[in-house]
């Protein structure tokens, strides 16, 4: 793709961050689409040969060089398992250097610090899994918070969504209903969320289609946006070289 580095130079705001994203489901990496979970099946993709978590995460990497890496534990959301602590460690070995945003369901304090001290990476808080906003408080900066909605559904506590002084320094506004759908981000949604809180890095998840939308993204004033389908899809390439 042309003009756009992995700073975020080229869209005219520094530090704006892509972030390739893993679905996990029974040890594999499966393909998001609309935020309809049991219809996910493992992932075909030109990037990796098979869908093991260390090669897809190897080969987003190698189709954009990121710095992070979002990791969708399937198993841990839907079906209250640990999270699958064999995949996040064969990732990171993969990918040395790479930070991992984790969101395998956390919803108690105890399970939550006990994965903070494995090292394998930061917490990712869904408010589709809280039901109050004590875990997001007591963790604060240590985690981020992501804001789940599907349609005009806000999932989970509803204090989450509307009071910013809870709100750590990273917030993912997750829109399901455009994950793998290519429908565009919801930027007047994502708008209305940075006016609530200008400080807070605020980051975008669902309905990236290519170049055009990370333009758009970073124009607002967006950190970043999490992207699986484009990548896959080839919409997104590596970044030039400067």
């Amino acid at each position: 793709m042309t003009g756009f580095d992995v700073s975020g130079k080229g869209a005219g705001t520094p530090g704006f961050a892509v972030i390739p994203v893993l679905d996990l489901r029974g040890g594999r990496v499966v393909r998001a689409r609309r935020g309809e979970r049991d219809s996910y099946a493992p992932i075909e993709t030109p990037l990796a040969k098979g869908s093991a978590p260390e090669s897809v995460a190897a080969g987003l990497l190698a189709a954009w060089p990121a710095r992070r890496l979002y990791i969708a534990d399937l198993d841990a959301i839907i079906d209250g398992r640990p999270p699958d602590r064999a995949a996040l460690r064969a990732i990171a070995a993969a990918c040395p250097g790479v930070e991992l945003w984790v969101d395998a369901g956390f919803s108690a304090l105890a399970a939550t610090e006990d994965f903070l001290g494995t090292g394998l990476g930061r917490p990712v808080l869904g408010t589709e899994s809280q039901s109050d906003e004590r875990l997001v408080a007591a963790l604060s900066d240590r985690a981020v918070l992501s804001l789940d909605s599907k349609g005009d559904a806000r999932l989970g506590p509803p204090v989450l969504h509307e009071d910013p002084t809870l709100w750590p320094r990273d917030v993912i506004v997750m829109t399901l209903a455009r994950v793998g759908a290519g429908a565009g981000p919801d930027l007047s949604a994502l708008a209305a969320i940075r006016a609530m809180a200008p400080g807070t890095r605020i980051h975008a998840a669902g309905g990236v289609r290519g170049p055009e939308d990370l333009r758009a993204l970073a124009t607002a004033g967006l950190a970043g946006v999490l992207v699986a389908s484009a990548l896959h899809d080839g919409t997104l390439r590596r970044p030039l070289e400067p």
